[in-house]
């Protein structure tokens, strides 16, 4: 079976927001380094580990939205935006951008998926994401064999 979706473009502050809550997640460890800073106010007692801590963890926070804004901005990036139809089947994921154009995407290179209340999140890597709202598939039928393909290959639990 091959699914066929509507079109479909991300939007760039969406990507942002997404890029960014997905390496939050995963990185979710830093977090610990944040809470240890704090931590060293019981030894030494100063305003200044809450303050350190806030800073550092801004950092980071600023670190990550200049990555994944300075995607939305470069020439290599532009792909992600674009308006894409999808053709999906359980060998690959076919990006086209007319009905000549495509660019063949196999599932191997994805790492791994999210399934939210109304939409799915391919991750290529950090960078690249794939974003399919429900409301670009034709039927429920289509969304739940796609949603099939992503656990079959172990890309959702």
């Amino acid at each position: 079976m091959i699914v066929k979706t509507k079109n479909y473009r991300l939007e760039k502050s969406a990507y942002i927001k997404m890029a960014l809550k997905a390496v939050l997640r995963q990185q979710w460890w830093v977090s610990l380094f944040f809470i240890a800073i704090c931590l060293n106010y019981v030894w030494a007692p100063s305003i200044w580990w809450f303050i350190g801590a806030v800073i550092g963890g801004l950092l980071y926070l600023l670190f990550w939205w200049v990555q994944f804004y300075g995607v939305t901005q470069l020439d290599q990036g532009k792909m992600l935006f674009e308006r894409f139809s999808y053709e999906i089947s359980s060998q690959q994921i076919v990006m086209k951008l007319n009905p000549r154009e495509g660019m063949p995407l196999k599932w191997d290179q994805i790492k791994r998926a999210q399934v939210g209340k109304d939409y799915m999140v391919l991750f290529v890597n950090k960078a690249q994401i794939i974003h399919w709202p429900f409301k670009i598939f034709n039927t429920d039928n289509e969304r739940k064999f796609v949603q099939s393909i992503l656990k079959t290959r172990g890309l959702i639990k």
